[in-house]
């Protein structure tokens, strides 16, 4: 179980191989973040196989909107964490914006994330959400900050 010196118990790291988060974090359990497929990883960039739980849904069946921050914010900072050298403190959402094009509605669905600027603690990730045959539903933009 990792511990990055702050007496904080990361059961969920390391990831098990091929997979973004192990068990034991409490958004990632939510999600069931652990059952979703790494389909590819360089550092910096992800893209992910997930799947849409009953809970996370609308009364129409859709994703609800308010979960899909969850979701980008878990891939968004596991993908800066990619990044990172050294002692890991964590990082902070400082901002997010989230452009809604079509319903997440099928079962499984691809998350693609990359770290598209960084400059000393501060990154910018953008996060997509598509289904399988590649149509794009959700598009964000978040900046994370690295704590000190």
């Amino acid at each position: 179980m990792a511990d990055d010196g702050d007496n904080i118990p990361r059961p969920w790291f390391p990831a098990p191989e091929g997979r973004l988060i192990g068990r034991g974090h409490p958004a990632g359990d939510f999600l069931e973040a652990h059952d979703w497929r790494v389909l590819e990883h360089e550092p910096g960039r992800f893209r992910l196989e997930a799947h849409l739980l009953a809970r996370v849904r609308n009364p129409r069946g859709h994703l609800f909107g308010g979960f899909t921050p969850t979701y980008i914010d878990l891939v968004a900072i596991r993908t800066v964490h990619t990044l990172l050298s050294g002692e890991y403190r964590g990082t902070s959402t400082v901002n997010m914006r989230v452009d809604y094009f079509d319903p997440v509605v099928d079962e499984r669905f691809i998350l693609e994330s990359r770290v598209i600027h960084s400059r000393g603690r501060n990154h910018l990730v953008e996060v997509s959400f598509k289904d399988l045959q590649g149509k794009l539903l959700v598009y964000s933009i978040t900046t994370l900050r690295q704590r000190v």
